[in-house]
């Protein structure tokens, strides 16, 4: 845009490359609120989301998926308002991710925006609303008014508001008259009236008008009416009294005669500056000044249309979106609009208006010559009032000219006037409020001037601070620092108000870092605590770089060592291992002076990396022995202290042992041992006990023991014995029990413990003897020492232990107390009566045991009969009675029937080799299987064994014992037929055995059995299974039988028994069956299925004539493929149930003409669209065409489509175009025409078919009889479809019809639905055919290709130009590059080469290309280097040309890049120079210190022998450099260069090389250089060493000056000493003069007190030591 136009615009993005959908940017979709954010509703398959630009952010996207029909952002915060089926409304906080309201309308809102930062104006079909959305409340919108029945017809645009909200105004446009009308509703809330007025946008506004108190308000309508005129109407509202009248403005809004359709879409103001913005929808901007109403400028600034905008840079511009995406912003610019309103509009007042209310640059001149005419008029008032005005003018020079102006008497001072008009418009400046704050407060009218500081009219500094605070007033200068950001003196004035709390936050707020520690130590001198509490606040700080010692000392020093302990404490609350000294320190101080406060310390554990050796030592002096010892580590140390027990915690002291090794932990034990044993033994059996593990039980065992302690021992191991794996542990517990004499304690570990060594224990009890023998008892029980305790027992005569042990410890081993009584022979009567005494507490069966080993069951007789008598039902009881009376032969067979307690197998077991029936009884009784069928077959009792198995009727012990390897099998079942089943009436054990017969494969056996039961008399001859059983074993065992039985018998199932004949292959006995019982189907069955005899079924069923018989006849000859028969049978049938099977078959095997005989039958009765169907087929087959249209034309139930689709298959196309047409199957017709050649009719069909698979094969069947006309019809119906583009291309290609291929695509180019894919085939085909016009396509619509494919297409057909325009489009610049690099004969052009390269992202392309133009193009190449400048490794390009000899080519890029004082350049670069011995270029680069990275010795070396003299100096200049002096003397002198040799000899400042020179320049005779090195030299040359030289070599003249010199130079310090010395004799009397008082610590100090420092400050916390 033109430089000379007063606006600023400006592209702010781009949505578009952001990934915001083309589609989406419209008014609807896309929402404008401010400059902040864009709002952007997008619509896919993944449903709706929300994308939000935040153009303030280096335009971020944020993407929300929400299911929102609309969305708006707050104007300045992260917050979104969200509308639901245009009733709901939420707002949510993205940021802090709440909903701040939500609400639900009656009615649909139709349009809504904020308008301003806390409401939202709702518009609906009928109300107007606003919404206070942070109000804290739930409340929902407020309805103001009714909608006005102008808008009613109109889209809602805008809706805007008066800053108070008093005024509101709703902008709509609609359609009238085939123009865009526009529509406002202007409501006044206060009056409650709404006005209709013409107009499509509105703003309100303020401007301060000249003269005016307060801003002027006024409305704005920007309109286009019925005549194509545009108006702008500005409007005073709520008029403020004393403010002038505002003129109603109506001025043109110029639209051009190209933009008929074209107006106002927004109307901006700017109140800063006065100025209005008018935007049209066809990208128009128009300024206007509000004051005047006049027009500032117009022009256009999008050539798409726009279609939302909103304010821009708060409120001073316009910001808007166009159809394509841009952001675009339109801003008055501050440098050009008042040149711009001079030069172009001549306005000089609109000019000095515009400057003055926006304080616009450019009116200086103007109101300089304003200011100094009303000046020389003497008309001051308005001299003051143009200064007021202009920003250019209010400075200091024109206070002063004011100042200086005397008022003619009854008037105001033009200085306060000035003063008066500035504070009524806005701020003075920082000379303007000095120079008012001066008078003010001189006339003590402080509360004046805090009000202007407060209402922000005066600009703080800290001069203006300086003032305040000299009137004696810091709170109200600390007010004016704060402002003007004067941070020392904030902090100042907050500690002489004592405001000590608030310096921090201050200092962190503005990141201020004062000199804390010189004023904690100002404060510790008048408020210590509060110096402590201010030091400690500031070590929340993390940047607070305090010097932590320092300021503890600030408090010790003068003895505050609760508030410096205070601080440390808290500055070392991290416990850094950097902090040791101090903790130290701390510790040190306390314990010397507050010993409870370091034990507090200590106690904390605050600290851990303090000097412990020497706290310990203190701790001990102080009496904190625990402290002492938690500090000490040397052994003798820690014993010293521990045995201080009286004092030391018994808790902590045991805890403490913890922290010693073993060694020092017996050390401790047996020093405590060692001193007051009575006193430390608690302690001692504590630490043993918890350190038990530690330590080892067995060592702390031999302690006591060596120290004689059985007591101690005795309560040790008390403790641990329960826990103890250790049985030697135990032991020596029961020994100190038994010595303690605590019998009872011995007993319980015995009892409870599983540790200790039995044997061991009750070895010692025997020998130690107790008084009472329990715990032996107990031990030995457990041990099963039980014989052994016994004949203790019984040889000590303990025999009432023994009853002890029988009736109270254990009776369960009474067994083995009487076997071993039974052992020592013990009386008979002794034991009877022991085991009486434990009746019902003895196990019996062990007691049996024993006793039957020793073969003495009879002595129990009493004590079992006593055990009966109890009401025992102990099995061993009567197992063992029953042994006695089998035994004693007492009745034993009634024994074993009539009892059932007994173990039948055990009691059998007894008595088989006694008497075998007796166990036979017992086993039978116990229901023992096994045991009772082997002591039957081993005693030959088969007729017992029969009864039992018929009895039990156990399936699985029937097939145990019918096992065809069981020898007694035979004979079993003999008895069991000749005995066992005549004895029965049951049937069920009939059934059983049956089965078990079956089951073991006995068929002939079965027959006798089942002929026994059935054929013989009895009581199952009409048993219905076992008649079936009898026949079906026949079948299977001996087949011949069968028929007899099937004859003989008529109790079985036929059902049952004729399925079987048929599965064993007896189909006329099946037959017979099936016959004799009349089942006249099945029976047809067997013959035509099984017999396969169809004249049979023929017979059968003539003989019967049943529909039955003749359908399923029918069946099986339809299943022989006996068809014509088949057909004949069924329709003798009548039935057509089985029509789709007859249709199949017959017409399988073209039996169409037989066929339509069964299907008139079966059109009798069915009404079915296969019969139908089926009907229509055969009518086809046989080409009854006429026949199939006269079906078709009556009732029928066919399905058309599918017997179309059949005789389409089939090739039958006529039959197939009847039904399609009749069906109005539009896409099958079509194929169908296809095939019958007519390719109109097709065509014609497959449009009103609209199939893409009916276009496709209409398409191939045209291009195969190449109709190419009707094929390019049926193609521009594909290419719309993506997904057919590449198989049509396939055909065309294919048949090589390439010219029409892309003709087709050509055309498909201006359709309506023309997509990506059809441009970029085309681009493909154009690639591979016509080469010529590839590059035309892609400039025409590169931004509607798949650019990857053609690509890959333009490659392919080495279109290399083409290729890289498709690289550069597709932004991949690094191809494009290399492309253009490796096809350079084709495809470079240096222009296009520069901005290629530039963009691309590898590196190694820049050397490349680099390499290519040195190889190709070297002319060009600093051309190129000039561009990539930025993105080389600059040593690696010198590399390249130094390695190639080339580097005189790029000498301009070097002199360009020496600013980067790179090394390998300047290296580089120096070369060149001494090549082209160019000195006074290379003297220039290396005195450039800007260019000093370079290897300035090298270069010396190299230049220190060159044939010119100038680069040898330079040589001398760079050794200077490097302090390599002598070096560069030698050669200044070969050259003798006299003024840089000592010039050298000064940079050097050596005495010695100063010396050195003088000597040569003696010898050599060159006094004027000797006499100039003495000056350039003066101050490092020995004045003794001048005068020897010059009275040797006698050159007295020559030093003279010198001489003179050095002289004035002693006398002016001597003067200087005398003065001083002068001065200080002075001070020293006055000092004597002067009276004594007492001096301000905060100014002078502390004051010593007899030199020793100590501080008179009270009696704070330490201070009395």
């Amino acid at each position: 845009m033109s430089a000379d136009i007063p606006i600023d615009f400006s592209e702010l993005t781009q949505l578009t490359q952001l990934g915001i959908s083309p589609g989406s940017l419209d008014f609807k979709s896309t929402t404008l609120e401010s400059d902040h954010y864009v709002c952007i509703r997008e619509s896919g398959a993944n449903g709706n989301t929300v994308a939000i630009v935040d153009l303030k952010n280096n335009n971020e996207i944020t993407r929300k998926t929400m299911a929102a029909d609309n969305a708006i952002m707050h104007p300045d915060q992260f917050v979104i308002s969200l509308r639901a089926n245009g009733t709901t409304l939420q707002i949510f906080n993205l940021g802090s991710k709440q909903r701040l309201k939500a609400f639900t309308l009656d009615e649909p809102v139709v349009f809504w925006k904020w308008l301003n930062n806390t409401h939202l104006g709702l518009v609906t079909g009928s109300a107007i609303y606003y919404w206070n959305v942070f109000d804290n409340t739930a409340d929902g919108p407020i309805r103001l008014s009714e909608r006005h029945h102008s808008l009613n017809n109109a889209q809602i645009i805008n809706f805007v508001a008066e800053p108070d909200l008093n005024w509101f105004a709703i902008n709509g446009i609609a359609q009238e008259d085939g123009r865009i009308a526009g529509h406002i509703q202007l409501y006044s809330k206060t009056r409650n009236v709404s006005q209709a007025i013409e107009g499509h946008v509105s703003k309100f506004a303020s401007v301060k008008l000249s003269g005016a108190a307060s801003p002027t308000k006024v409305f704005c309508v920007g309109n286009k009416n019925a005549q194509g005129q545009g108006n702008l109407h500005i409007i005073e509202i709520d008029h403020v009294d004393g403010n002038p009248q505002f003129q109603k403005k109506t001025v043109d809004i110029f639209f051009p005669n190209d933009a008929a359709n074209d107006f106002p879409i927004s109307l901006q103001a700017s109140d800063q500056y006065g100025i209005i913005y008018v935007l049209t929808k066809y990208g128009f901007i128009h300024l206007y000044d509000i004051e005047t109403g006049a027009n500032l400028f117009v022009n256009r600034i999008t050539a798409e249309n726009v279609f939302t905008a909103s304010s821009f840079n708060d409120g001073k511009g316009l910001i808007t979106i166009n159809k394509s995406g841009q952001v675009l912003s339109v801003e008055v610019s501050r440098e050009k609009i008042i040149p711009y309103v001079l030069e172009k509009l001549a306005n000089v007042p609109l000019a000095l208006a515009l400057s003055s209310r926006g304080g616009f640059p450019g009116a200086e001149n103007l109101f300089q010559q304003q200011f100094q005419n009303f000046l020389n008029q003497g008309d001051y008032s308005n001299a003051a009032k143009v200064a007021a005005s202009s920003e250019q003018l209010r400075t200091q020079d024109t206070i002063n000219k004011l100042k200086h102006i005397t008022p003619q008497p009854g008037q105001i001072s033009p200085i306060l006037e000035y003063f008066s008009i500035l504070l009524d418009r806005g701020t003075l400046n920082k000379f303007e409020s000095i120079e008012l704050a001066k008078p003010v407060l001189q006339q003590d009218r402080k509360p004046l001037f805090e009000k202007w500081l407060k209402e922000e009219k005066l600009t703080s500094s800290e001069e203006l601070g300086d003032i305040v605070k000299s009137y004696s007033d810091t709170a109200l200068a600390l007010a004016v620092y704060i402002r003007a950001n004067v941070n020392i003196k904030v902090v100042s004035c907050l500690a002489e108000l004592g405001q000590f709390d608030k310096i921090v936050p201050y200092c962190e707020k503005v990141g201020y870092f004062p000199d804390f520690t010189n004023l904690i130590q100002n404060l510790v001198r008048v408020n210590p605590d509060k110096a402590s509490e201010f030091a400690t606040s500031l070590l929340a700080k993390p940047d607070n770089n305090l010097n932590v010692e320092n300021i503890a000392d600030l408090f010790f020093s003068q003895n505050y060592i609760q508030q410096g302990t205070a601080f440390l404490l808290d500055a070392l609350k991290n416990d850094s291992p950097a902090e040791g000294h101090l903790q130290t320190k701390v510790l040190e101080i306390n314990l010397l002076h507050a010993p409870q406060v370091a034990d507090a310390i200590l106690g904390n554990k605050m600290f851990s990396h303090y000097d412990k050796p020497t706290i310990g030592k203190l701790c001990e002096k102080s009496g904190l022995f625990q402290r002492a010892l938690e500090h000490y580590d040397d052994l003798k140390d820690i014993k010293r202290v521990i045995v201080h027990t009286n004092v030391l915690p018994n808790d902590w002291l045991v805890a403490y042992f913890g922290q010693l090794n073993v060694q020092q932990s017996v050390a401790c034990i047996k020093e405590l041992l060692s001193n007051n044993v009575q006193q430390n033994l608690q302690v001692i059996i504590q630490v043993a006990t918890k350190y038990s593990d530690l330590i080892g039980p067995l060592a702390l065992i031999k302690i006591f023991e060596d120290y004689k302690c059985v007591e101690g021992e005795y309560y040790y191991l008390s403790s641990i014995v329960n826990l103890t794996q250790e049985p030697d542990v135990v032991f020596k517990y029961i020994q100190a029990a038994a010595k303690m004499n605590q019998t009872k304690e011995i007993e319980r570990v015995v009892r409870d413990n599983n540790v200790y060594n039995g044997e061991k224990v009750k070895n010692f009890l025997k020998e130690f003897k107790l008084d009472d023998q329990l715990p032996l008892i107990i031990v030995c029980d457990r041990f099963n020492f039980v014989h052994d305790l016994i004949l203790y027992l019984y040889k000590n005569q303990y025999f009432k232990f023994i009853e002890v042990y029988v009736q109270s410890v254990n009776p369960a081993n009474t067994p083995q107390v009487i076997a071993g009584l039974l052992d020592v022979d013990c009386d008979e009567n002794i034991i009877k009566n022991l085991l009486l005494s434990v009746l019902g507490r003895v196990p019996i069966k062990e007691l049996v045991e024993e006793v039957e080993k020793r073969n003495r069951l009879k002595i129990l007789l009493p004590f079992l009969e006593k055990t009966l008598e109890g009401g025992s039902n102990d099995q061993e009881v009567y197992n063992t009675l029953a042994k006695i009376y089998i035994d004693s032969n007492n009745s034993p067979e009634k024994f074993l029937q009539e009892n059932d307690i007994y173990d039948t197998l055990a009691v059998g077991k007894y008595c088989e080799k006694r008497d075998p029936y007796l166990a036979y009884i017992a086993y039978s009784k116990g229901g023992n299987d096994d045991e009772l069928i082997n002591i039957t077959n081993e005693n030959k009792m088969y007729k017992y064994q029969a009864r039992y198995l018929l009895a039990k009727s156990d399936f699985n012990l029937w097939n145990k014992v019918l096992a065809e390897d069981d020898i007694h099998r035979r004979q079993l079942i003999d008895q069991v037929i000749s005995t066992g089943i005549p004895e029965l009436n049951d049937p069920e054990p009939i059934s059983i055995t049956v089965r078990a017969f079956m089951e073991n494969d006995l068929p002939q056996e079965l027959i006798e059995l089942l002929e026994k039961i059935i054929l013989e008399p009895s009581p199952f001859n009409d048993n219905t299974s076992l008649q079936g059983l009898l026949i079906l074993t026949s079948i299977k065992a001996d087949p011949s039988r069968v028929s007899r039985y099937v004859e003989r018998l008529d109790k079985y199932d036929p059902e049952e028994i004729a399925p079987l004949c048929i599965d064993n292959q007896l189909y006329e006995e099946a037959f017979e069956v099936y016959d004799k019982f009349e089942l006249r189907t099945d029976a047809m069955k067997v013959l035509v299925d099984d017999i396969m005899s169809l004249d049979r079924g023929e017979q059968y069923a003539e003989k019967y004539d049943t529909s039955e018989l003749w359908f399923q006849l029918g069946t099986a000859q339809l299943n022989g493929l006996r068809i014509p028969e088949a057909i004949s049978s069924y329709v003798k049938s009548k039935n057509p149930s089985n029509y789709e099977h007859v249709i199949e078959i017959a017409e399988h095997a073209g039996k169409e003409e037989e066929l339509i005989s069964f299907l008139d039958m079966a059109r009798e009765s069915l009404r079915e669209p296969v019969i139908d169907g089926a009907l229509i087929n055969a009518y086809a087959s046989l080409d009854r065409l006429s026949d199939i249209e006269k079906f078709v034309g009556g009732s029928n139930v066919a399905d058309l489509e599918t017997i179309g689709d059949k005789l389409f298959e089939a090739k039958n196309y006529k039959g197939a175009k009847i039904l399609y047409s009749n069906v109005s199957k539009y896409s099958k017709l079509a194929t169908t025409l296809v095939y019958l050649e007519d390719y109109q009719g097709a065509v014609d069909c497959a449009r009103k078919a609209s199939n893409i698979n009916v276009w496709k094969q209409v398409n191939n069947a045209c291009i195969e009889n190449k109709e190419f006309r009707l094929a390019q019809i049926c193609g521009l119906n594909l290419i719309i479809d993506a997904e057919e583009l590449p198989e049509l291309v396939r055909t065309y290609e294919y048949n090589g019809y390439f010219t029409e291929l892309i003709a087709l695509f050509e055309s498909g180019l201006g359709l309506e639905r023309a997509h990506m894919g059809m441009f970029t085939e085309l681009a493909i085909l154009y690639s591979k055919y016509s080469p010529e016009k590839v590059m035309e396509h892609l400039k025409l619509f590169w931004s509607r290709l798949n650019i990857p494919k053609v690509l890959t297409a333009c490659e392919q057909a080495h279109l290399y130009p083409e290729l890289i325009f498709l690289y550069c489009h597709y932004e991949e610049w690094d191809n494009a590059a290399l492309t253009m690099i490796q096809r350079s004969e084709v495809a470079f052009e240096h222009t296009s080469f520069k901005e290629i390269v530039a963009k691309a992202t590898n590196l190694e392309i820049y050397y490349k290309a680099i390499q290519f133009y040195l190889n190709e193009n070297p002319s060009l190449i600093v051309d190129l280097l000039s561009v990539l400048t930025p993105k080389l490794d600059l040593p690696r390009v010198v590399r390249i040309f130094v390695k190639s000899d080339n580097l005189p080519l790029i000498k301009p890029f070097l002199i360009s890049v020496l600013e980067k004082n790179n090394s390998v350049v300047n290296t580089a670069y120096h070369d060149l120079l001494i090549e082209e011995e160019d000195y006074k270029s290379l003297r220039s680069s290396i005195e450039n210190e800007s260019n000093n990275r370079f290897n300035k010795l090298d270069l010396a070396e190299r230049l220190e022998n060159h044939d010119l003299i100038f680069f040898r100096q330079i040589s001398a200049t760079l050794y200077s450099k490097e302090k390599k002096y002598n070096k560069a003397i030698s050669i200044l002198k070969n050259d003798k260069l006299w003024g840089d040799l000592i010039r050298t000899v000064a940079i050097s400042k050596s005495s010695k090389i100063a010396h050195d020179l003088l000597d040569y320049f003696v010898e050599t005779g060159n006094h004027e250089c000797f006499v100039a090195l003495l000056y350039t030299s003066y101050e490092f040359i020995s004045y003794d060493y001048v005068l020897e030289v010059s009275w040797l070599h006698n050159l007295g003249n020559f030093i003279k000056p010198y001489e003179i010199s050095i002289a004035s130079e002693n006398q002016k310090r001597i003067n200087e000493v005398y003065q001083e010395f002068k001065d200080r004799k002075n001070a020293e009397k006055e000092d004597e003069d002067k009276p004594l008082g007492q001096p301000l610590m905060i100014t002078n100090g502390p004051i010593g007190i007899n030199g020793l420092g100590y501080q008179p400050t009270g009696a704070g916390f330490g201070n009395s030591f």
